[in-house]
């Protein structure tokens, strides 16, 4: 495969095997599966899965989701060739060259590392922090761990400025195939040099990230986006199995960035769903690998893992003193610069065998704290808990005494070094100038929205979980589980007082708002507590974990951290979160100060009506009959200018993909389905999307489980080989070219020797 190589050669995949081709009769990537993993059917889903399992078992390194779908879209081949009969154009990677700022390059990258002799194409298969104050023993300054791109002892980098982190690829330069692959002889030259890669076959470089958002992108977000600009050529080829325009239906950039988000999503459902694979983050290995390497007695073996695991264990555990109290002690560990210190571990730490390592390590470490700590509590009285899964091979930090501290979910990466060292200025509010005069929609007091869930209830410890609601970040109240009214304590005071602890899982909270002393009130013969200062980035729908002291007189609220970051409408939130609450309550116009529609323009009044109006699912999802929104909006039927103005903000967020366009049908009582029913009056929907593109599921009645048009699927054109010795018609020929012109190729392309191409058109029964 040459550097002007843009044309599949003809490869025979996985005959034999049972293993689906990408480049076969049935596509493994379906327009379904740009909708998101929810959205697609079992029979494709398994189609997928069998092909990945087979590509996980294939190589050395664990498969970054962004690997997994390049191997699916770009065709990787399981017999040895990998990309090497591709579509992929060399000259089209990115290029790294020695001691220059880098791009940013997220795992998934296709690069070229400019070298003095022969250039190593390459797959970036892995990628952590190399901040320099790491030690080579894996000791890690507590700033350090959870820092912002930038960062420094003093804080974050000043406003505007372009952040640059230094960071350590791990490529796979095996990944194309052994034609493009350089001799052991040549590699070991490279690596002595230490010029363009380092000793391990690694490369580091100082990224520069354009903003401070650009660097704090989840790694899907940041591969989708690197795909959609700067490998944009080789994304959008027509030679790819499925090219992302036809999953996508289009070329517009939002429908583009919204399929292949949904085909990430899908490939990260699959791999976390196979029963064979075990994930770390988003990197997957065989259950066969991990069980391997446990029974191994070499180095980096079972042994190994379990001195590591006893190591971050008992890191922060103070030697005995005679007298005096012990003060609490904190460890940041790095989990690279540790393996290191194995002997015999160098050689296996080379190349892709860093990323299996790493990753082996973190799923050990995670096994030990699930299987014998109580949330991160050991028996000896540390609590441990993933501290950072970025920096360094993923931080660790050991506290003692763990009991002072309020649990949380100990493989959520808290940041908590970070967060001990400074404390952030809150971000300013804004205000929405007044322009119209809607009317303010009543707050919905549904009692099955966000209920109390009891988790746990004995004799010394009641906890529930039950979300934050608009009213009670108004007032500052909060209701109690029934289940502990009786052990509360009584008092002669009509309104007794009680201790409350507020813990914000990965971030710090000011003094009064951590430990408040808090009124309890009796209302409508259940009680709760008042006089809440809730902390200022509490929101609607915010999930929080409240425990009841053993003695009544303490109550213990916290929050969770997710696995990372999410956008739903206007919030990015790291916490657990009740998506329908957050739907419904966390609306334009409605803050901890008051709830009114007031002074806000048409866009605003649109979500908040839909979000208000619509009815629910499950998942966050709000769909309203579009012939009612402007009646619901103003309570009236307002002015034709008035309805143009909703019309026209409608149809921007139509274009915006925040809201779409649905069908559905009212009975007889004049409720709304979705979809629509047989025998009913159809009526146009407005829905509200809040994360990212999913199927709407049915609401307004219980028909969950219907099949409806599952049976019949949309197969886009592709590309098929030919046996030997056939060729394409002509009219399939000029097909292909006009299909290379909606792809955005106004001179169109030629049929690659050995393919015809197949139209689109709809399989099932």
């Amino acid at each position: 495969m040459g550097g002007d190589l843009n044309v599949p050669t003809t490869i025979s995949y996985h005959s034999g095997t049972g293993v689906p081709d990408p480049y076969g009769d049935q596509a493994l990537l379906t327009s379904a599966m740009t909708m998101g993993y929810a959205a697609v059917p079992e029979r494709e889903r398994e189609r997928l899965r069998r092909y990945l399992d087979a590509v996980v078992a294939a190589r050395s390194a664990p498969v970054h989701t962004a690997v997994a779908f390049n191997a699916a879209y770009f065709g990787y081949d399981l017999g040895g060739e990998g990309y090497g009969g591709s579509p992929l154009r060399l000259d089209d990677f990115p290029v790294i060259t020695s001691g220059e700022c880098a791009p940013v390059l997220p795992v998934g990258a296709m690069v070229c590392v400019a070298t003095g002799s022969e250039p190593l194409y390459a797959e970036i298969v892995y990628r952590e922090g190399a901040h320099p104050e790491v030690s080579a023993h894996g000791d890690v300054p507590a700033w350090i761990s959870g820092a912002p791109a930038g960062a420094n002892r003093l804080g974050r980098p000043k406003s505007g400025d372009a952040p640059r982190r230094r960071e350590l690829l791990v490529p796979d330069l095996h990944a194309f195939g052994p034609a493009l692959s350089l001799s052991p002889a040549q590699l070991l030259r490279l690596r002595s040099r230490q010029r363009w890669i380092n000793a391990d076959g690694h490369v580091v470089v100082d990224v520069c990230y354009p903003s401070p958002e650009a660097a704090q992108r989840d790694d899907l977000t940041a591969y989708a986006d690197h795909l959609l600009t700067t490998a944009r050529e080789q994304l959008l080829s027509p030679f790819v199995p499925v090219s992302l325009a036809e999953l996508a239906g289009g070329t517009r950039e939002e429908d583009l960035w919204t399929a292949l988000l949904g085909l990430l999503d899908t490939v990260r459902g699959v791999l976390n769903a196979s029963d064979s694979l075990r994930t770390w983050g988003h990197y997957a290995m065989t259950r066969t690998s991990l069980a391997d390497c446990w029974r191994d007695t070499g180095p980096l073996g079972g042994d190994d893992l379990r001195s590591l695991a006893a190591a971050v264990e008992h890191a922060a555990i103070p030697a005995k003193r005679r007298y005096g109290v012990v003060s609490p002690v904190t460890v940041y560990t790095a989990v690279g610069p540790r393996l290191r210190g194995f002997p015999g571990a160098t050689d296996l730490l080379m190349g892709v065998g860093y990323a299996a390592a790493v990753c082996r390590a973190n799923v050990a470490l995670a096994d030990v704290v699930q299987r014998e700590g109580e949330q991160g509590l050991f028996e000896n009285g540390a609590r441990i808990t993933l501290d950072d899964a970025f920096q360094a091979g993923g931080v660790w930090r050991s506290h003692y005494p763990g009991h002072a501290e309020s649990p949380g979910d100990p493989l959520a990466s808290a940041g908590q070094g970070w967060a001990s060292t400074r404390r952030e200025p809150p971000e300013p509010e804004s205000e929405p100038e007044a322009e119209l005069d809607p009317v303010d929609l009543p707050l919905a007091d549904d009692a099955s929205l966000g209920p109390a869930e009891l988790l746990r209830d004995e004799a010394n410890d009641v906890v529930w979980r039950s979300p934050l609601r608009l009213a009670h970040l108004i007032d500052g109240w909060f209701p109690l589980h029934p289940d502990i009214e009786r052990d509360l304590p009584r008092s002669a005071s009509p309104f007794p007082t009680v201790r409350l602890e507020l813990r914000h899982a990965g971030e710090t909270l000011d003094e009064r708002e951590a430990a408040q002393d808090v009124a309890l009130e009796c209302v409508d013969h259940s009680r709760r507590l008042t006089g809440i200062l809730w902390p200022s980035d509490f929101y609607p729908g915010l999930m929080l974990e409240v425990r009841r002291g053993l003695d009544g007189a303490v109550i213990r609220m916290s929050t969770t951290c997710l696995q990372e970051p999410i956008q739903i409408g206007d919030r990015e939130t790291g916490h657990c979160y009740d998506p329908m609450v957050l739907t419904r309550e966390d609306v334009p116009g409605s803050d901890r100060h008051g709830d009114s529609a007031a002074g806000l323009d048409p866009r605003q009044l649109v979500m908040r009506t839909v979000r208000r109006c619509g009815l629910l699912t499950l998942d966050g999802h709000a769909l309203l009959d579009r012939s009612i929104l402007p009646s619901a909006v103003y309570g009236r039927r307002p002015a034709r200018s008035q309805i143009a103005a909703l019309e026209s903000a409608v149809a921007e967020l139509f274009m915006e993909r925040v809201l779409e366009s649905a069908i559905g049908s009212r009975d007889v009582m004049g409720q709304p389905h979705h979809p629509a029913r047989d025998g009913q009056p159809i009526i146009p929907l407005v829905g509200y999307r809040p994360a990212r593109r999913r199927v709407i599921r049915p609401w307004g009645g219980a028909d969950l489980g219907g099949d409806g048009l599952r049976g019949i699927q949309f197969v886009p054109g592709h590309l098929r080989r030919l046996r030997p010795g056939c060729s394409p018609s002509e009219a399939q020929r000029a097909v292909f070219r006009e299909h290379c012109r909606q792809l955005g190729k106004a001179d169109g392309w030629e049929l690659p020797h050995g393919y015809t191409f197949v139209t689109e058109h709809l399989r099932g029964r």
